[in-house]
């Protein structure tokens, strides 16, 4: 292709360049898989994020990222998978739903289940479009062939086989257990659902009476309400205070219930008063006392959180409103002596907020100890899943290693529901994928499972498992996993257990973990606090390239970042001087065809110089982008763009294109031409839609940058001697500018500058690029030699190789430059120092590479040499 027309702009305006173009990046395919090839693959599956509303920032970072990875890897020649999905997430869908019900004044149990499964599926619907609409607003290189849903046909298949497999191997059970319950959603909920807050409430210390009137036991609680179904009071065997006590009764006040003094080992005997009431039926670790001991279990609540027939005469009030009643009743009994202060952890539902309930309940359980222990396993192997960083595989592997049963029945009606059915007279239980042929006398489980049981499958049942499918085969294991750390537990672990039960196999290569988006001040974005910044409105401002490069960048691997409206302003910055530097390139190699590229010719130094860097920034952004070190690529793109290409190769490229040397020009447009291009492609998975604008104007014999090779390091461009002159060159202009700075005097302004060159070589190279320093200097005479009479009034710079020299009478004041020079002297006495003792350090010196010394011993003759030099000026300064 050739630039024949340049079809860009003089101002960068992101919605122009965003407009159409992801479209046309699906139209073309370049995101579709290709099985047929025989490139390497490379497979990302997304978490899929809820279809209970529309994205927000954490979902941008965390696509962008694999957004990134994928299309680095695409670059690269892999046949990339990225497939693209949601998931059902029952308990907040259902909430949604319901929500949306009860303000047209019904209830799901109007509609009934058929119905209002309906209306979950057109919610589904409607917001699955929403979030397909943000997916191409962000530029995301997702295979839409491939998209999947949590509940649709094949994954519902794999969910009832692993239902089933687990429950033939006896690793799915249902039992009567304490389980977390939410009243205001009626449903059970797994451990890592609830919230635990410190609130302040009470210790209410009571004394309940002896049935054979000798007497009282105190004990304390922090939920009087539910001693209306105690069962007993338990203390520990060994304790002195209450030995004589045991096998006694008392009587449970309010209710006026006999019940037991037993002796148990939980007991602690140093803890309040050492005796402890026992309510099986609302407490775990009663729960399991009342095992040992064969006590009743007495359910005092609804599934609503209100007290039932149970409580006696405070049936149907709200457990809260029980507990003040009871307190008020105890206090006028005299059972009731003290109210005691005490700030505590209380359980939330993650979902509704709701004061979780220990509740008795009748659930279905997956037995985790033995799918944990293949877990654990795993990571002891060679192909154990990666965590990066690594810190994270131990948080991993603290929970497996102390993992609890995990409750998997929701008393819902939107999610997979429980194969399990039960016969009409026997109450035989029936667990398969086909519901029992004689139907009539069966009905079925009314639950459904935990919505993170389905998605605990998601990288093979994606793939199309249980079936040996093509895409299961090629593209599973996936390479890797990014997600944020707050749902380690809820869901990375729950893929690798069920990953290497179900396939022998990780799930997953590398899990890249992410922290989460907090407000500018550091607090936790949320709807309450008003501080949550929807991800459309940045790009409706800025671009979506402005913003992705922001939250890329932001921070390193496991950090939280913090959201800065400024950082992506200047993120914009930095795109519109991409775009300005950019036009400049192109409207000067107008009519270029790929086939023109010519760098053969004679290279200056700058040309030199800016292939030499941009092998260098392809070497290490190849290789921290590897790592997902995406803070330091950013970084190393940005000085790079930024400072070597638009600020000084540009500048110096100006003089052979403007010039009248027909070669030199070629020349410098083919530089310019290859060294545009590359850079386009290392910043592409960042600013894909910048980058796809600017490479389709350059000269190329491509269809699109997605599909574009990624850049590879030539060596026969790198000229490491011409780095150093031009290296030489950029310190001396930059020096002028400074002094000129400091004196006040514009560049505009023509100044004599001498350069007393250290040697022969710095003078050869000096002469050489003479063009250069006449440009960037300006100066009315310029003298370079190697010996030379400085004049008293005038100010100076030490550079390597070379001492400046501008000759500024009537513009200086002498004392001021000799502070001047005091304080450049400082300065290298200061490194001088530095180096040196770190050279006298005989550990560093023969444990250090030797390259790294050899560094510093030369680190330490430059500053000896400028400081000599500085030195010199302020004794002929002083006369």
């Amino acid at each position: 292709m050739a630039t024949e027309h340049l079809n860009m702009p003089t101002k960068y305006d992101p919605k122009t360049v965003e407009k159409d173009r992801y479209k046309w990046w699906l139209e073309k395919k370049f995101f579709e898989a290709k099985p047929d090839t025989d490139k390497e693959p490379y497979t990302i599956v997304i978490p899929p994020p809820n279809v209970t509303g529309r994205l927000h920032l954490g979902h941008a970072w965390d696509t962008t990222l694999q957004d990134m990875i994928t299309r680095m890897k695409r670059m690269q020649g892999y046949d990339v998978l990225w497939l693209p999905g949601m998931d059902h997430a029952g308990i907040a869908t259902q909430a949604k739903v319901e929500e949306k019900l009860r303000a047209e004044g019904k209830s799901r149990y109007d509609l009934g289940r058929e119905a209002f499964v309906k209306e979950a599926w057109k919610w589904k619907e409607e917001y699955a479009d929403f979030i397909r609409q943000q997916w191409a607003k962000l530029g995301l290189g997702l295979d839409y062939t491939r998209e999947r849903f949590t509940l649709d046909e094949g994954l519902s298949a794999a969910v009832q086989k692993v239902f089933v497999d687990l429950y033939n191997k006896g690793l799915i059970y249902r039992g009567e257990y304490i389980i977390n319950w939410d009243p205001a959603t009626k449903t059970a909920l797994s451990d890592i659902e609830v919230i635990y807050k410190d609130v302040q409430g009470a210790f209410y210390h009571m004394r309940y009476p002896l049935a054979d009137g000798s007497g009282s036991i105190e004990i304390a609680t922090t939920r009087p309400e539910t001693m209306l179904g105690d069962t007993a009071v338990a203390v520990h065997p060994n304790d002195d205070r209450y030995k004589h006590l045991i096998g006694k009764k008392v009587i449970l006040p309010i209710i006026g219930r006999e019940i037991e003094i037993i002796a148990d080992d939980y007991v602690d005997m140093e803890f309040g008063s050492g005796a402890v009431k026992i309510t099986p039926a609302h407490d775990p670790n009663d729960f399991e006392i009342g095992n040992r001991h064969k006590l009743t279990r007495i359910l005092v609540m609804n599934e609503d959180g209100t007290m039932n027939e149970n409580a006696g005469k405070y049936q149907g009030m709200d457990r809260f409103a029980c507990r003040k009643q009871i307190v008020k009743d105890l206090q006028a009994a005299g059972i009731l002596f003290k109210i005691e202060d005490h700030l505590h952890s209380v359980g939330h539902s993650e979902r509704s907020g709701a004061v979780v309930e220990p509740y008795l309940s009748t659930q279905w359980f997956v037995k985790m100890q033995p799918l944990a222990d293949e877990a654990i396993q795993l990571q002891k192997q060679e192909g154990k899943v990666q965590f990066v960083p690594e810190r994270f595989e131990k948080t991993y592997l603290h929970w497996m290693e102390n993992i609890r049963d995990w409750c998997i029945s929701r008393q819902l009606w939107w999610g997979h529901r429980i194969p399990a059915w039960y016969h009409k007279e026997t109450g035989e239980v029936y667990v398969h994928h086909e519901p029992p042929t004689d139907i009539e006398n069966w009905e079925q489980d009314e639950d459904v499972l935990d919505t993170w049981f389905s998605s605990a499958l998601w990288p093979f049942s994606t793939m199309g498992w249980p079936e040996e499918s093509e895409s299961f085969k090629r593209y599973y294991p996936t390479d890797c996993l990014v997600t944020g750390y707050d749902i380690i537990f809820f869901w990375i672990s729950r893929m690798i257990f069920q990953g290497v039960e179900f396939t022998g196999q990780r799930p997953f290569k590398d899990v890249l973990i992410h922290g989460l988006i907090r407000a500018e001040d550091g607090r936790k974005m949320s709807k309450s606090l008003g501080n949550g910044v929807d991800p459309m409105d940045v790009i409706d401002k800025y671009g979506a390239d402005s913003l992705r490069y922001f939250l890329a960048t932001g921070s390193a691997p496991g950090q939280d970042l913090r959201f800065s409206m400024e950082k992506i302003e200047a993120t914009w910055n930095f795109a519109n001087k991409i775009w300005n530097a950019s036009r400049f390139a192109l409207m000067n190699m107008a009519g270029m065809g790929y086939d023109e590229i010519d760098m053969s010719g004679e290279k200056s130094v700058a040309d030199k110089w800016i292939l030499t860097r941009l092998n260098e920034t392809i070497a290490i952004v190849t290789k921290l982008a590897d790592k997902y070190e995406f803070g330091e690529v950013g970084r190393a793109l940005y000085n790079f763009i930024w400072d070597d290409f638009c600020d000084w190769y540009i500048e110096m490229a100006k003089l052979p294109l403007y010039g009248e040397n027909e070669e030199a020009k070629k020349t410098t447009r083919s530089v310019l031409a290859y060294v545009l291009d590359q850079t386009m492609r290392l910043l592409h998975p960042f600013m894909p839609f910048l980058t796809e604008e600017i490479w389709q104007n350059l000269p190329h014999n491509g269809e699109s940058i997605t599909v574009a090779q990624w850049p590879q390091v030539d060596q026969s461009l790198s000229d490491e001697k011409a780095a150093s002159e031009m290296k030489l060159l950029m310190e001396i202009i930059r020096s002028v500018r400074n002094i000129r700075a400091e004196v006040q005097t514009p560049l505009s302004k023509k100044i004599k500058l001498l350069v007393k060159a250290k040697d022969d070589e710095t003078l050869t190279v000096l002469e050489k690029n003479k063009s250069y320093l006449e440009r960037f200097c300006n100066p009315e005479e310029l003298v370079m030699a190697l010996e030379m009479q400085i004049p008293d009034k005038a100010m100076t710079a030490v550079v390597t190789g070379a001492e400046l020299i501008l000759p500024l009478e009537g513009l200086i004041n002498i004392e001021e430059e000799l502070a001047r020079l005091q304080k450049e002297w400082e300065k290298w006495e200061k490194e001088v120092k530095r180096v040196q003792q770190k050279l006298q350090n005989e550990k560093f010196v023969n444990n250090a590479p030797k390259k790294v010394v050899d560094e510093e011993r030369a680190k330490e003759k430059d500053y000896l040499e400028k400081r000599a030099t500085v030195e010199a000026r302020i004794k002929e300064l002083k006369g």
